[in-house]
């Protein structure tokens, strides 16, 4: 076991700087915009925001702006937090003692004193803001770089494949999967991807006419460009690029917004997809990845270009937003069902109840980080 762990911290050391700066850059980005949402929400309400932190522990350099918020990097950059007047930790715990003893002024400006309404506005600010910035982006990114596509032809069937079972031929065209229009072979592929073990219904022009085939893609392991392996549907069909295949649509700002939400959207259907196959079976928990395999894919991304580098940004942003919705207390999530049971009781749960809570969502959150980090190391080491 010595051998497999030496072998993957060689393998992330190998690169560091390849990987550790795209890395930063695209987390500081996130995290920076998600703890944003919290700041602007807080300042609205009428709370006083004690700190604004880019990273964890020791500042490493900040400043007082003149509403008395330090704004500081901190030497642990995996993350961030915002603290307001009356939390007790970053996590934004409250502080009994602190709370008790306020004037009517500290009151007046403190997160704990505010209605459950304006409380649960500000926690749900910061996923909010995290969809909000991939929606910006891949906007973007359609509105400065357009949509690429390439016709959803067929020019190789494998054989003994789903794809020859349902009869598909080489320079077939596919129109549409169950109905939704393919509109390039890269809207062929996520349908197809997603939807391992599922039939599917094509229509399909071939030559002058319209045909309608029925297929069910199977479950396999495939290798992205980068050597990554990911599990997904496959159909056996091979799309060759030749030169002037990929064509660039223009859109307007207008159809890119439009976009940027469908695209945000798919991100969130398919994470939350796969965490639905995870607790059903259906789905490998392998592919679940922390820090170390993010900082590897953001350096192979960043050797594309800045704009695959952002777009990862953005995917990144839709994951965090929704990991902190998870009901699990210490996130995001657990706030916001605390505030739920509060509203439906017309009371908060008691002190001790929510220190329970927020024990076992810690518990929880470091369990998820240890196996992350253990499918991380396994990755690196099967590298």
């Amino acid at each position: 076991m010595s051998e497999v762990f030496l072998h993957s911290f060689n393998t992330l050391g190998h690169g560091f700087i390849g990987y550790v700066i795209p890395f930063l850059f695209v987390l500081t980005i996130v995290v920076f915009f998600h703890e944003l949402g919290h700041f602007l929400v807080a300042r609205w309400a009428g709370v006083k925001v004690l700190t604004f932190s880019l990273g964890f522990g020791p500042e490493l350099v900040g400043f007082n702006d003149r509403h008395g918020t330090r704004w500081r990097i901190s030497a642990v950059p995996l993350g961030g937090y915002v603290k307001f007047l009356g939390d007790d930790t970053e996590a934004s715990t409250p502080s009994a003692h602190a709370l008790a003893n306020m004037t009517e002024e500290e009151r007046a400006g403190s997160f704990h004193h505010k209605k459950v309404g304006p409380r649960a506005a500000i926690v749900a600010a910061g996923p909010i803001a995290n969809f909000l910035l991939a929606i910006v982006i891949f906007t973007c990114l359609f509105t400065f770089f357009g949509k690429p596509s390439t016709t959803a032809r067929v020019d190789k069937v494998e054989a003994n494949s789903p794809a020859a079972a349902a009869g598909f031929e080489v320079g077939d065209v596919v129109l549409s999967i169950d109905g939704s229009k393919i509109d390039s072979f890269n809207d062929m592929q996520r349908i197809v991807s997603t939807h391992p073990g599922d039939h599917l219904t094509f229509t399909v022009k071939r030559g002058d006419a319209t045909v309608t085939l029925h297929g069910t893609p199977e479950l396999r392991e495939v290798k992205d460009p980068f050597g990554n392996v990911h599990r997904g549907g496959v159909l056996g069909i091979t799309r060759q690029t030749a030169a002037g295949d990929v064509l660039t649509e223009r859109v307007d700002p207008a159809t890119a917004l439009w976009l940027g939400v469908k695209e945000t959207w798919f991100v969130i259907d398919r994470t939350l997809a796969y965490i639905g196959g995870v607790f059903t079976g259906r789905e490998a928990a392998d592919q679940v990845g922390g820090p170390l395999r993010i900082a590897q894919i953001s350096g192979q991304v960043a050797t594309i270009g800045l704009a695959p580098l952002i777009h990862l940004a953005a995917v990144l942003s839709i994951s965090i937003g929704l990991l902190n919705l998870f009901p699990v207390p210490l996130l995001d999530g657990g706030h916001l069902l605390f505030y739920a049971v509060e509203a439906v009781r017309g009371r908060p749960l008691s002190e001790r109840a929510q220190e329970m809570g927020f024990r076992i969502g810690l518990g929880l959150v470091l369990m998820l980080m240890v196996f992350a980090t253990y499918n991380d190391i396994l990755h690196f080491a099967a590298s």
